[in-house]
């Protein structure tokens, strides 16, 4: 799959709330930015740093508002440990968490300030973030061509190294490569097997993934503090809640409005679906699951 290289660095000092699958990079020559596909353009800040939104994964919530109501997160055990893990391998160290009173974020420096590295990207989102796999170090060819991305060089990648951590949540869009998605579900099985890592592992607290097993919902707390789900459920969730909801009963409706696109890849006959209450269970008592894990949905790109 051939992807734009862009090499430069990632910095983090005086960000705040960076989260395990966000990074702001700046490229060696901020003009470049200008090479990257999309319908929407990508608008670097003041320094030349956009944020970089890794590819193939999604970590847990460390700041969500979404339409309605206030911010909240997942649980910090995981989301923290997710955010963490994404610096110490592109070289950060000694990572420093300070609350800041005026946004409510924590900021987060480290020692150095900035670490060399490259991305690899297909395009922008509708968020006006760069999605890219993220590398650290000299980059595999020269900034600023398409080069031609396999499972080798996909594996030497951050958005590898979380999922095979258990840190994060395979979570494909139609534009992925298949050869791709297979490396990173691969690396995703190869996490949740017992002994488990990260969110998958469930001893201890017992604090752990309970996508397919089921989440009582009852309130907000019920997702921020007593639940690790899938982020896209997490927050369609919170979204439902926000609005005031203290019964399940309209949430497949909900869902079906927000009207979510996919396709099945463990049926090769599936047509487009609409709407994530089409693979989402709810039980008379109120618990809510995910009928097939996140690696067998294919989002359709916006």
């Amino acid at each position: 799959m051939p992807m734009l290289l862009i090499k430069g660095s990632f910095h983090l000092s005086g960000r705040t709330s960076p989260d395990g699958d966000t990074v702001p990079f700046i490229p060696d020559y901020v003009g470049e930015w200008k090479l990257v596909q999309g319908c929407h353009k990508l608008q670097p800040a003041k320094d030349g740093h956009i944020d970089v939104r890794l590819e193939g994964i999604d970590a847990l919530e460390t700041h969500y508002s979404g339409n309605y109501g206030a911010e909240e997160r997942q649980p910090p055990k995981f989301g923290d440990a997710a955010t963490d893990a994404l610096l110490t391998w592109l070289g950060f160290h000694d990572i420093r968490r300070t609350f800041d009173p005026e946004s409510g974020h924590d900021t987060i420096s480290a020692t150095p300030d900035t670490v060399a590295g490259f991305v690899l990207t297909r395009g922008s989102d509708i968020f006006g973030r760069c999605v890219a796999l993220v590398g650290r170090g000299a980059p595999p060819g020269p900034s600023g061509y398409e080069i031609d991305v396999k499972p080798a060089l996909l594996k030497k990648t951050a958005n590898h190294h979380l999922l095979g951590e258990g840190l994060a949540y395979p979570t494909f869009y139609s534009g992925f490569p298949a050869e791709l998605r297979r490396e990173l579900t691969a690396a995703t099985v190869q996490a949740r097997t017992a002994p488990g890592k990260g969110v998958w592992n469930t001893t201890g607290d017992g604090l752990g993934d309970v996508t397919l097993t089921g989440a009582k919902v009852t309130a907000m707390t019920s997702i921020t503090t007593d639940a690790v789900i899938l982020p896209k459920l997490f927050r369609r969730l919170k979204e439902y809640l926000s609005l005031g909801n203290t019964s399940l009963a309209c949430l497949p409706a909900y869902l079906g409005g927000a009207a979510d696109k996919f396709f099945l890849l463990s049926d090769r006959q599936s047509p487009e679906v609409t709407g994530l209450h089409n693979v989402v269970e709810i039980s008379d008592g109120g618990t809510v699951r995910m009928t097939h894990p996140s690696e067998e949905i294919l989002f359709v790109e916006k």
